[in-house]
């Protein structure tokens, strides 16, 4: 083992046999770590050294992993990187649960630039907007540096000062007496919050904050093409950042109204279309109306209902560019109340298509005969 780890033997250091299970593990680790902690041994010099020594044994004993190697080779990682170096080890929890506050000495720097946060806006779209892209003017309510104190937090000519209660330190340290001894605890300090300073004469518009709220407009771009759940990103038009930090982003989400005569597919539209029987038997070209205006569709003769027809290039614009076709789908109109007129043509009209068959039937039927003979 390497001069950094403990030369000792794990087990003898927590004072367990090879044997032991992980729950008399982790119990002889509870009970020495509250023994030899530094601030319940203050007049020990060596008690840091063995609070690490207990620490350091107990992250390999209580990992079946380096717990095995350790047991085969006589060290942990069989040549890998030292597993105590730069990281807590496992024992975190159980040193909060202890003796509370923080693991170690480094705290957020609460002085420095902290970046605005991100918002949402939904907006709601038509068909013909996605068709064409639109611009929108939308009201966005957020947190932008003060204006009166540019984000100082402080009246004019108000400088912070250190703050009094944690000498400018940002944290202040609570000690209190318990059955173990004197613990102490790090905190934020509460008068200035871990930034160190105080302001005397806050700025009366955003009380010390330094940021307010406000309503601003902020135009949209939307391209041609968007479908309905897509977010558009409007980068720095979020919050303002505190302390001078960058401002958050805006995040647009598109929702498409539904309409009352196409079906989106995509880039494809789809729709349905009333044709009367005569001009679906004898094809005719019809009007129909599009995103943009209207088209004339040709409905061949013969048309069948249900039949889908397709205009190319009559859908919606493709975000990678391209467009999507009109798919149209035939409905043929039967007509009700046929008047006397109307019907003596129609009967005329099938009678004609009968004796068509039959005779087409006879011809047929003849042509067999003969072959047959």
């Amino acid at each position: 083992m390497s001069s950094s780890r403990p030369t000792r033997d794990l087990y003898e250091i927590l004072g367990v046999g090879r044997g032991a299970t992980q729950d008399e593990i982790k119990a002889a680790y509870r009970r020495l770590a509250r023994e030899t902690h530094p601030d319940v041994r203050r007049d020990d010099p060596h008690a840091t050294e063995r609070f690490k020594e207990v620490n350091e044994a107990f992250a390999v004993l209580s990992d079946p992993q380096q717990r095995d190697d350790y047991d085969r080779y006589g060290q942990v990682g069989r040549g890998a990187s030292d597993p105590f170096q730069g990281a807590q080890g496992p024992f975190g929890d159980l040193f909060e649960m202890f003796f509370g506050g923080q693991t170690g000495s480094a705290r957020t720097d609460r002085t420095a630039p902290e970046r605005g946060a991100d918002l949402r806006l939904d907006i709601e779209l038509t068909l013909e907007e996605v068709a064409a892209g639109v611009e929108r003017q939308v009201s966005v309510q957020r947190l932008e540096t003060c204006a009166t104190c540019f984000g100082t937090g402080a009246e004019r000519g108000v400088t912070p000062e250190r703050c009094p209660t944690c000498q400018g330190a940002g944290e202040v340290r609570r000690t209190q007496r318990t059955i173990l001894g004197h613990m102490t605890q790090i905190g934020p300090c509460p008068q200035c919050h871990g930034t160190g300073t105080y302001i005397a004469k806050p700025c009366a518009k955003c009380r010390g904050a330094g940021r307010s709220e406000t309503r601003r407009d902020v135009t949209v771009s939307v391209p041609a093409g968007v479908e309905h759940g897509m977010h558009l990103r409007l980068t720095n038009e979020g919050e303002a950042g505190a302390r001078g930090g960058t401002r958050g982003d805006l995040f647009v989400v598109i929702h498409v109204k539904p309409h009352q005569i196409f079906e989106r597919h995509g880039a494809d539209l789809a729709c349905e279309v009333k044709v009367s029987m005569i001009q679906a038997a004898m094809g005719a070209e019809i009007t129909i109306p599009t995103l943009a205006t209207e088209a004339t569709l040709t409905v061949p003769a013969g048309t069948q209902p249900g039949a889908r027809l397709t205009m190319r290039g009559q859908g919606l614009p493709g975000l990678r560019g391209g467009r999507g076709d009109l798919q149209v789908a035939i409905r043929v109109e039967i007509p009700r109340n046929l008047t006397g007129e109307q019907r003596a043509l129609l009967e005329e009209f099938d009678g004609q298509r009968s004796a068509r068959r039959q005779g087409k039937r006879k011809t047929v039927l003849k042509k067999v005969k003969d072959f047959l003979q």
